[in-house]
């Protein structure tokens, strides 16, 4: 009997390893991560619970997988933004766009951040901050060199106040289908005016 290439079985894993985290995300977002057991997980996902160990050490172990990765894609994506775009005000326009396209797509993810960040572990805890904190200063350096008499404090409370409205609106207002064109365009709209206005 043959064995499977290296390069089939590490796809089969990673794959097992995403379907892990999209279930996690879409559980915890609905029951809360005390409400979710491995066992949840697993069969979310099509695997037995036992086989979640052979991905992550246990649920705050994914919990932290789920919201270090999704940080580490925010900075990441806001980065290669600002490398595409050619001044401040192109630069804050597609931050607003790329900001808004992750909260309409991951709604789940914002929810379970709001809700059970206290659960994560130390470690993990501190590098979602870290990041997220990283994140929060490409808007502040963006914002500041279109308004350079705002202090960087203003900067920083305008970023914050525009992530919580655009990270509050798809898990309050349920978007679907044809109304994902309109919520995307008020949602841009209303951040330009507010980052600018």
């Amino acid at each position: 009997m043959s064995q499977q290439p290296a390069t089939t079985r590490t796809q089969a894993k990673a794959n097992r390893r995403s379907a892990l985290l999209n279930s996690a995300a879409s559980l915890f977002a609905r029951r809360g991560f005390n409400g979710v057991s491995i066992e949840d997980l697993g069969a979310a996902a099509g695997v037995s619970g036992p086989a979640v160990y052979r991905h992550f050490d246990g649920k705050q172990a994914l919990l932290g997988a789920l919201l270090v990765g999704v940080s580490e894609d925010l900075l990441t994506g806001g980065r290669a933004v600002l490398e595409a775009t050619p001044d401040a005000d192109a630069s804050l326009r597609a931050l607003v766009a790329f900001h808004v396209d992750f909260a309409l797509t991951k709604p789940d993810v914002i929810r379970v951040q709001d809700r059970d960040f206290d659960s994560l572990g130390a470690a993990d805890s501190a590098a979602v901050r870290s990041l997220q904190r990283a994140y929060v200063e490409l808007w502040v350096g963006v914002l500041g060199r279109l308004f350079p008499e705002r202090g960087s404090a203003v900067c920083r409370l305008q970023a914050h106040a525009i992530f919580g409205l655009i990270n509050s609106t798809p898990h309050s207002v349920h978007i679907q289908g044809s109304q994902d064109a309109t919520a995307r365009e008020v949602l841009e709209a209303m951040a330009w005016s507010g980052l600018t206005g």
